[in-house]
């Protein structure tokens, strides 16, 4: 399957843009500071492939439906392609690509052995029974069985999916391939060879950015105020975390409103979506706001911990926090970009605040081969000490060429590509 050139991409609105779309333009801006071979930037614009598959599914009551999935593979120089599977109505190819291409930032800047990889079904997963959720994963997995394993491409949970998932997606493998092969997806219950801490990882790994960014503004992290708009497992982890730390986290939302208190809450104290969907706005608040009115309330950090697409050229002007640090996958448009950085706000991209959840799987996948499980202590202290080496190595460029932070983590990561890349060579 192809997809869609540069030229023929909508430019007409920043609403509009997609997650390839964006994705591409933000590789060419970073090309732009960075000496990488041309071929290697047009190359990367590009999946080395994108698989489409039809996933029959018998309903509970006998009648058949076809879904149809996806899986884009971005690129392998440096390792398995490796990304989430997401069950969402709206998955489709491009969708997929672009979030392969994040990916594959995502594990370069961390410095992991992995390429980006993305996939999923476009299905609404509220419309399926349990059951019908297993027979739809179980046939998903035989239909991507020759392109997925753990020398492959390593799926893990997403948008939808959880560790329940992933656990019928190995099953599923293993038993077409005569042996169980734990390694062949991440985000396995600890039972079956899951990661303790992976469920948390992103949040954590979200609310260590944000701790960082804000020491280096020269600020301290007790009494920073907060807002968090996704109180899901990305937004609630980080906000609790922040929380442990000092920080005060005054407004938190879910899908159905946001309530603020200028004293803070007590963010253990209130369910994630998952736990109690609508339980945010049950909540004693002195006030309630719209979903988005979250974003522009006047904090020193605003986490967006949601969906993509939320900060756009509509209301980045009236961003009044003094620090984005992004939770949620591509919540900031190109163009809401350029305005906060003419504004001088400063964005911690998403390829590096949340990417602790492909370093825990990554350790997951490192456990699984070897057999051996990793205590939680220890797998937060190495997620840790990830975190804050990539952390100074996106740092370094900022302070040394005065990029804003996503540049700096595109540099990054595409130097080491771009290097991966001239050492193995094009063949043939």
């Amino acid at each position: 399957m192809t997809t869609p050139s540069p030229e023929t991409e909508s430019n007409s609105g920043d609403e509009l843009d997609s997650a390839l779309v964006t994705a591409r333009r933000q590789l060419e801006r970073a090309a732009t500071h960075v000496d990488v071979d041309p071929g290697v930037v047009e190359r990367l614009k590009h999946p080395t492939r994108v698989q489409q598959v039809s996933v029959p599914l018998e309903r509970d009551d006998g009648s058949v439906d076809v879904f149809t999935g996806y899986r884009a593979q971005h690129d392998d120089v440096r390792g398995p392609y490796k990304g989430g599977l997401r069950y969402h109505p709206e998955v489709s190819a491009e969708e997929c690509t672009g979030l392969s291409m994040w990916m594959t930032w995502k594990c370069a800047v961390m410095d992991l052995p992995f390429g980006g990889g993305k996939g999923g079904i476009a299905v609404d997963p509220k419309s399926l029974s349990e059951d019908e959720t297993e027979r739809l994963t179980r046939r998903f997995a035989e239909e991507l069985r020759d392109a997925v394993g753990p020398t492959k491409d390593v799926p893990a949970p997403d948008m939808g999916t959880d560790a329940q998932t992933m656990a019928w997606f190995m099953d599923a493998y293993s038993m077409q391939q005569g042996e169980t092969i734990p390694g062949v997806v991440t985000g396995k219950p600890p039972v079956i060879g899951g990661s303790y801490g992976r469920e948390e990882a992103p949040g954590r790994s979200t609310a260590i950015a944000a701790r960082e960014a804000i020491q280096y503004y020269d600020r301290e992290v007790s009494g920073t105020t907060v807002a968090v708009q996704g109180f899901g497992s990305v937004g609630a982890n980080a906000a609790r975390l922040l929380e442990d730390w000092g920080a005060t986290v005054v407004a938190v939302s879910d899908v159905n409103g946001a309530i603020y208190d200028p004293d803070g809450f007590d963010t253990h104290a209130i369910p994630t979506h998952e736990e109690a969907p609508g339980a945010v706005l049950e909540q004693d608040a002195p006030e309630t706001l719209d979903n988005e009115d979250i974003l522009e309330l006047d904090v020193d950090v605003v986490i967006p911990a949601a969906v993509g697409n939320v900060i756009t050229a509509d209301n980045a002007d009236a961003i009044e926090a003094d620090i984005v640090v992004e939770g949620a996958n591509g919540p900031t448009t190109f163009a809401a970009d350029t305005i906060l950085e003419e504004r001088g706000v400063p964005v911690i991209p998403d390829i590096l605040a949340n990417a602790g959840g492909v370093t825990v799987s990554y350790f997951e996948w490192l456990q699984d081969i070897n057999r051996r499980q990793w205590t939680l202590d220890r797998v937060n202290e190495e997620l840790e000490e990830h975190m804050l080496e990539a952390w100074d190595d996106v740092r370094e460029e900022v302070d040394a060429a005065g990029l804003t932070w996503r540049d700096a983590a595109y540099v990054v990561a595409l130097s080491r590509i771009a290097e991966a890349k001239e050492t193995r060579g094009l063949w043939p």
